[in-house]
């Protein structure tokens, strides 16, 4: 059964940065797309950024320039490194695998000073 474990949250003043890490069993992992997504209160779950096995990359609008996307397939493990961290990037983070819509139980970035 795959599981997905996220680490890497916490606090972080304005300007800070994080890496966020989501590890991967039960399941061949390395050939799919995986994504990072975030959900801040009150608000719907959105999508941060997407990865292909390939390691391709894309980002919302938001975090372009400043995320960073990036796979070890020999660790089954997607990283999310947060640079220039805003306080509107305040969320619970979630790893996603497509295939089988598979979820981790998340990690909470809170950007305050």
């Amino acid at each position: 059964q795959v599981q997905l474990v996220e680490s890497g949250g916490g606090l972080v003043q304005p300007g800070g940065s994080l890496r966020l890490s989501c590890a991967a069993s039960g399941g061949f992992f390395n050939f799919y797309i995986m994504d990072w997504y975030c959900q801040a209160p009150g608000k719907p779950r959105e999508l941060v950024a997407t990865i292909t096995s390939g390691g391709n990359t894309n980002y919302a609008d938001s975090v372009k320039g400043r995320f960073t996307i990036s796979r070890d397939n020999a660790k089954s493990t997607v990283y999310l490194q947060m640079n220039s961290l805003k306080p509107e990037d305040t969320a619970v983070y979630y790893c996603h695998l497509a295939p089988g819509n598979y979820w981790g139980q998340g990690t909470q970035v809170t950007v305050s000073s």
